[in-house]
């Protein structure tokens, strides 16, 4: 009766090992596999928040969405050319840091950002199209009936822009761009992740409204008289 009972505990710790040894072998598969997906699906660092007023020509402090205040070394970036658009108190700002978060790697600022953009069509130039970029990563296009701008974001740096191009239904097309200037009326980027022939850059101005012109084609100057104004 003894060694039943003993044979029996032998057996039930035997069993009980192996599942254990099992759980640990599931846990490392689920490990790897976790890591290969981040390695496919690269996560975005970049970090956003407000200029504060203690930010000067060599560093940049930022209050963090998450309520943490970064002070950052701009050398970097202004040595790489990756501050766009400038920074002023108040501003909102995406930034993409080195492991530290000490260094700032690329700035820019999204109130520059946003707007409208427009360029000479390029098939005759004889009108302007373009992009306006909104607040809450809404995009829309500018007197274009070929491509629809849906939405915008800043991925790791880089400018991406989701559309639909006519004829293609509704499926949509997701193109990350890295930008190559911003000021306070010019924007430039081009295409990443495509073969060199197919790289496209491109380069806008701010939308500004066209003087009005008489019959003449001379400049009218409005002079805020109602009785003037066309």
């Amino acid at each position: 009766m003894k060694k039943s009972v003993f044979f029996g505990l032998f057996v039930a710790g035997v069993m009980t090992f192996g599942s254990c040894g099992g759980n640990k072998q599931q846990a490392a598969v689920d490990d790897e596999d976790t890591t290969a997906q981040e390695e496919l699906v690269p996560r975005d660092l970049t970090v956003y928040g407000i200029c504060t007023s203690s930010s000067g020509m060599s560093t940049l402090e930022m209050l963090t969405d998450s309520g943490d205040t970064l002070k950052l070394n701009l050398e970097k970036a202004e040595e790489d050319g990756k501050v766009f658009g400038g920074f002023q108190p108040s501003d909102r700002l995406a930034v993409v840091t080195d492991k530290s978060q000490k260094n700032a790697l690329i700035v820019i600022n999204l109130n520059t950002l946003m707007g409208d953009w427009v360029m000479p069509d390029p098939i005759d130039g004889s009108a302007e199209i373009g992009i306006r970029i909104k607040e809450g990563g809404v995009a829309e296009s500018i007197d274009q009936s070929t491509i629809i701008y849906r939405t915008w974001r800043i991925f790791n740096g880089n400018l991406d822009i989701l559309l639909v191009r006519e004829g293609g239904g509704d499926e949509q097309e997701e193109n990350r761009y890295e930008i190559l200037t911003l000021g306070p009326d010019t924007l430039a980027y081009r295409t990443l992740g495509k073969p060199r022939e197919e790289t496209e850059t491109f380069e806008y101005n701010r939308w500004k409204e066209k003087p009005k012109v008489d019959l003449h084609g001379l400049e009218l100057e409005d002079t805020g008289d109602e009785f003037n104004k066309i």
